[in-house]
């Protein structure tokens, strides 16, 4: 039974240059796609205890307090971890307050950098003085748990500016930091015209380098992800990575149901006219899945939880890759299982790919 629950606003302000995210629908279609969202979640969610809620986009603050509480009012919560993605320009005071006040406890904020010049590239909207104001309106409105996003290996950033946005974001003291290597696909700005002096990867690997130093106080759960105390991690994202069911609602939206995925319609005509369309689900390698997730977390996988599941040896299955990796100090043993040492996990793509199934 899910527990968790994702919903997609669409909407933006302006679209950023490197995002390829069904984002960037006109906001006057604000209004109507509530009431469709709240159609498809009534018809398809069936009362079960959340424990996690996530808004992400898009822009969800573009939409008003009461806009939210009305999806909000949609679902049963009990120790609901509930988030909302934020962008730094629509962080004041007064609607951080009223969004505290109608139960969101949890604020993702796109900072991305501190170094102008890189926002105004990326086509962010905001500055850097508006990301440290909307931290300090973050904490001022009651929110004892927060996270801001990092972007690194965007065009003209070099080692010294990325440094700088990194002592600025400690500086500062998040209870949670995401890092987002640029990754340019098809449907963003950047793909259609190819931007300048960008880093290449060896460049990128020591920007995430300086990241881990830089954060080395924080708790390293995740690939990317880093918690000033255990009690800060994303429970939402533990969702996705731990292969937990959730639903996903909104236009082109994921869900995770009984071992398979969907994918909700990504027309906005479409959705709007039948948003309550059957499911279409499709086929996913879940033992797959697990173990590239499962790596991606730095406590690694469970080897007792996967044989549970898949009815399988692990380490019989994959012993040539064990035996390969362990040896070459890519992985090492765990009490439970496997984990990446950290030349495993700047070379996990190579690494991993060796336990995928063709």
């Amino acid at each position: 039974m899910p527990k968790s629950v994702y919903i997609h606003i669409p909407f933006c302000i302006k679209k950023c240059a490197y995002c390829s995210f069904l984002s960037g629908i006109n906001p006057r279609y604000k209004s109507v796609y509530i009431d469709k969202l709240i159609l498809e979640i009534k018809n398809f969610y069936k009362g079960e205890i959340l424990e996690t809620l996530y808004f992400g986009g898009g822009t969800p603050s573009i939409l008003e307090p009461f806009e939210i509480k009305k999806i909000l009012d949609c679902f049963n919560f009990q120790n609901c971890e509930i988030t909302l993605e934020m962008n730094p320009k629509t962080a004041d005071l007064d609607k951080l307050k009223a969004f505290f006040d109608i139960g969101i406890n949890r604020i993702s904020l796109g900072v991305q950098s501190f170094n102008d010049d890189i926002l105004k590239i990326a086509g962010r909207i905001h500055n850097s003085y508006d990301a440290v104001k909307s931290i300090e309106n973050i904490e001022l409105a009651g929110f004892k748990n927060f996270s801001i996003d990092l972007m690194y290996g965007l065009p003209t950033q070099t080692l010294e500016i990325w440094q700088d946005t990194l002592n600025k974001a400690k500086k500062l003291t998040p209870p949670h930091i995401s890092l987002y290597g640029l990754k340019i696909e098809q449907g963003c700005d950047f793909y259609s015209n190819p931007p300048k002096d960008l880093p290449d990867e060896d460049m990128q690997a020591d920007m995430y380098e300086l990241a881990l130093d830089s954060f080395k106080n924080y708790y390293h759960y995740e690939f990317s992800n880093f918690a000033k105390e255990k009690s800060f991690c994303s429970r939402h994202n533990l969702t996705y990575w731990n292969i937990k069911p959730y639903w996903g609602f909104g236009i082109g939206a994921a869900g995770f149901l009984n071992d398979q995925r969907y994918e909700n319609e990504i027309d906005i005509e479409k959705y709007l006219k039948n948003p309550t369309a059957q499911k279409k689900f499709y086929k996913t390698n879940v033992l797959d899945e697990h173990i590239f997730l499962g790596f991606r977390k730095l406590e690694g996988i469970n080897v007792e939880e996967i044989n549970r599941i898949f009815s399988i040896d692990f380490n019989k299955k994959y012993a040539p890759q064990l035996k390969k990796f362990i040896s070459s100090g890519h992985i090492q043993k765990t009490l439970h299982g496997y984990r990446l040492t950290k030349s495993g996990v700047m070379l996990s793509n190579s690494v991993l790919c060796e336990f995928l199934d063709d």
